[in-house]
């Protein structure tokens, strides 16, 4: 025994031996050979005679569960699970994170044996770097390097088959940090090992057109496009003292814009812009039955009216309505018309060009054959789709439209300017010759001031070719352009929202809208200051006039067309009327002359017939008793009074919504094609939204 101690406590002493390689290789080697005895499982057993072969669903997953024991299948078959189940759960996810609850962290699968302690990213580190710094385990060097190219192999194909398409380049680090910190953006990832260190990441996405871009980024979704919307935002007339300011001066206008852009925005469920609104467009919108001209007189016939005013007991109602003459179809000049049509980008959209296609599909069956019709675009720059061609050839006409397609940005100018130079040259005696202008109003190239553009309209008019603009769609619709174009083409402007406007404006008033029976029309009313103190017009800022431009006849105004109808309402104080809200002057002249006390004031107007140049006096004197309002002059007044709860009370005192839809309501009379019925819906839409 002591022997033995004795060579052990030599052995100690003694130098330790020299390295042997060929000692350490063996035991390498049955080092080895022991892993894989106690790690892979012996060679199947022959079969027994009561079971000659195998059979089985157990029988068929143990016997991959045996053959699939390398640690490189292993982790494959874990990575191919995490994967399946992230598709699994993705669109269960995908709805929680669009209902505000947090998104579910991020998944990495490892290998098994591997501590996953190991395998997470540091918070804040790029996942690939804290990946591929995890330190292997001790003897899997030489396993894995033979291992991986079998495990990336087995890896880029199953992502083949669950995405459908290449994986992306990898992501910086940055935008990885990004994806895993946030968890606002849903993303599920799996790690798949790859030799001593974790491989890249695979994206399990879901559908490429839910989660990824062409390129491959995750989706963000779009931002919504700025409102450019654009309107004059005149202030609404003040009121005036008779005895400094006795004299109202302004043009007529048979827009209806206002209205349609008013129910564009109630509809969608919000208020419309206070510069939206424009009370005489809206008033102007709805038929009444005002008396039409005899045969042989005027082109229209004037009316006048006054009745107290819904929401001032001491104040009155003034309302003057037009009515113009509406010739026989057969007696109805030929027409030139030009589609001048936007189709740049911002037309893109199914209320813009798709619904001005079939408006102007609409107006075609109103067309005679002798009419003449032709199609200028513009976008980027103007060009002529269709040649001057007769309005029979309903086939050529329409293909020309459906050719039509959106893309480009606005050259407005220049599709105008080529727009007159066809109008012109179709020419013809006695023909009316007109542009209309279809675009959503975003002039963004060329002319875009509206001042220059009311220069420009302005040469062109002498031409005798009339401009009219529709409008399509919301969002950049330029409303003051297209009233610069409008006002000074010689022209009306309408909004249109719905294939029933178009109806409405292209097929209904289709006359009115294109042949004029009267131009530069203008009103001027002399208030008698013996009966009126005070007054104001309700509407009409962007038509006011000076008081000496109503005899000058080179001063523009607005136009009548067939079968068009003009009203305009005024609110008037009474002499002695306890509503007066101006107080007298101390120093003011003497008393207010005694001179013709039946009148209430003096109407005047002039006009021209098309193509002349000098204008025409007509003079009606407005009697001072006021009478009972028929229906048709409560009806105006109803929705002048929506006009102003929508822009600015100011004036109604404690006047609501409630009162306008009594008043309305009340007021529809026969109302044909149902268009009063729809405003009292929307002034009851109005009044919830107000809330």
């Amino acid at each position: 025994m002591s022997d033995e101690l004795d060579r052990l406590r030599a052995g100690l002493k003694a130098a330790p031996p020299a390295a042997d390689p060929a000692a350490k290789a063996g035991a390498l080697r049955r080092a080895m050979e022991n892993f894989d005895s106690h790690q892979e499982t012996a060679k199947a057993t022959r079969p027994m005679s009561d079971r000659p072969g195998r059979a089985g669903l157990l029988t068929g997953v143990r016997l991959m569960l045996s053959t699939l024991t390398t640690r490189g299948g292993l982790a494959a078959t874990a990575s191919i699970a995490a994967i399946g189940v992230a598709i699994t759960l993705w669109p269960s996810l995908q709805d929680r994170g669009r209902m505000g609850e947090p998104a579910i962290p991020i998944v990495v699968a490892t290998a098994p044996g591997k501590d996953e302690s190991s395998e997470r990213p540091a918070e804040g580190s790029a996942p690939t770097e804290a990946l591929a710094e995890a330190a292997p385990l001790p003897s899997q060097d030489m396993q894995d390097a033979a291992e991986a190219p079998a495990v990336e192999q087995l890896a880029a194909e199953q992502s083949s088959l669950t995405l459908a398409a290449p994986a992306p380049a990898a992501e910086p680090a940055s935008t990885a940090r990004r994806a895993i910190g946030n968890a606002s953006e849903p993303g599920v990832y799996a790690g798949i090992a790859s030799g001593g260190a974790v491989g890249d990441l695979a994206r399990a996405a879901p559908p490429a057109a839910s989660m990824s871009d062409s390129a491959g980024h995750p989706e963000i979704a779009p931002l919504p496009e700025p409102d450019t919307e654009a309107y004059s935002g005149v202030a609404p007339n003040p009121v005036k003292i008779v005895a400094e300011d006795p004299v109202s001066t302004f043009s007529i206008d048979t827009d209806t814009a206002s209205w349609s852009v008013i129910r564009s925005s109630l509809t969608n469920g919000q208020l419309p812009p206070k510069e939206a609104v424009r009370i005489e467009e809206m008033v102007n919108y709805f038929p009444y039955d005002y008396p039409a001209p005899e045969p042989g007189e005027a082109p229209f016939r004037a009316s006048v009216s006054l009745f107290p005013t819904p929401w001032n007991a001491d104040t009155q109602l003034l309302r003057i309505g037009l009515q113009g003459a509406m010739p026989a179809t057969d007696n109805r000049p030929p027409l030139n018309l030009v589609f001048l049509i936007d189709t740049s980008g911002s037309m893109d959209d199914p209320k813009k060009l798709p619904l001005l296609k079939q408006s102007f599909a609409l107006m075609l069956g109103e067309l005679r054959p002798e009419d003449r019709v032709a199609i200028v675009t513009y976008a980027g720059s103007a060009g002529l789709v269709l040649e001057p061609t007769e309005a029979s050839d309903r086939a050529t006409i329409l293909a020309a439209l459906d050719r039509l397609g959106a893309g480009g940005s606005t050259a407005g100018q220049e599709g105008l300017r080529q727009a007159y130079q066809v109008a012109e040259s179709m020419g013809g005696e006695g023909h009316v010759s007109r542009i209309l202008l279809a675009t959503d109003g975003d002039f963004n190239v060329g002319i875009a001031d509206p001042g220059e553009l009311k220069d420009f309209i302005a040469t062109k008019r002498e031409s005798g070719t009339y401009l009219s603009v529709l409008g399509f769609g919301r969002g950049n619709l330029d409303d003051a352009v297209m009233q610069a174009l409008a006002q000074n083409g010689n022209g009306t402007a309408a909004y249109i929202d719905t294939l029933s406007e178009a109806q409405k404006v292209l097929v209904d008033q289709l006359t009115g809208a294109l042949f004029p029976i009267a131009d530069d029309v203008k009103i001027q009313i002399e208030f008698n200051p013996a009966a009126v103190a005070e007054y104001r017009l309700i509407g009409y800022e962007t038509r006011a006039l000076a008081r000496e431009d109503f005899n000058n006849d080179r001063v523009d105004a607005g136009e009548i067309g067939a079968g068009h109808q003009v009203t305009a309402l005024y609110e008037i104080t009474p002499a002695g009327s306890p509503a007066r809200l101006s107080d007298p002057l101390r120093y003011a002249a003497g008393k207010a002359p005694e001179a013709h006390p039946a009148e209430l004031g003096f109407l005047k107007l002039r006009h021209k017939a098309p193509g002349t140049g000098t204008s025409t006096l007509t003079e009606v004197p407005i009697p001072l008793t006021p009478g009972a309002a028929d229906p048709d002059a409560r009806f105006a007044a109803a929705i002048a009074g929506m006009g102003q709860l929508l822009s600015e009370p100011k004036y109604l005192g404690d006047w609501g919504w409630d009162e306008a839809i009594a008043l309305a309501g009340g007021a529809r009379g026969a109302d044909e094609f149902g268009y009063r019925a729809e405003a009292v819906q929307l002034i009851r839409l109005a009044r919830s939204l107000d809330r």
